[in-house]
């Protein structure tokens, strides 16, 4: 039994950031096009605003968020003081769910990128599971 994993530690925000930057760029290059403008950020957790909004009892209920306006509101709402249309990954979630699950944190976290940007586009579960399946 390898001993490597006795001095490691859960990715930070910065090494998070990281993993969900190095899975946006594995993905296909024309679903990464349709994202121009879109900030993607890393935290803990969902702030006490979205849990009230979503009506969730836990922060650990949410791994991932689409804030903004989908492509298809986009055109009939003016830009003028909007905020930018955002991806919220949230740390704590993700790797509660990574530590119950057989999956790996970068399928994980490329998981989620796909099927927030999805709500983004607009795209269907199938559309998503093919992004995710050329992403790997």
């Amino acid at each position: 039994m390898s001993l490597a994993w006795a001095t490691r530690q859960a990715p930070s925000l910065d090494e998070m950031t990281a993993l969900a930057e190095a899975a946006f760029a594995r993905l296909p290059a024309a679903f990464r096009a349709l994202c121009e403008g879109v900030v993607i950020q890393v935290a803990d957790f969902p702030t006490d605003e979205v849990l009230d909004e979503m009506e969730l009892e836990s922060p650990f209920d949410l791994l991932g968020l689409f804030q903004g306006l989908g492509l298809a509101q986009d055109e009939a709402v003016a830009p003028t003081g909007r905020l930018p249309n955002m991806i919220w990954l949230y740390r704590r979630p993700i790797l509660d769910y990574w530590a119950e699950h057989e999956e790996t944190l970068g399928s994980i976290v490329t998981h989620v990128l796909v099927h927030e940007i999805g709500h983004h586009v607009g795209l269907s579960d199938d559309d998503m599971a093919e992004i995710e399946r050329h992403a790997s």
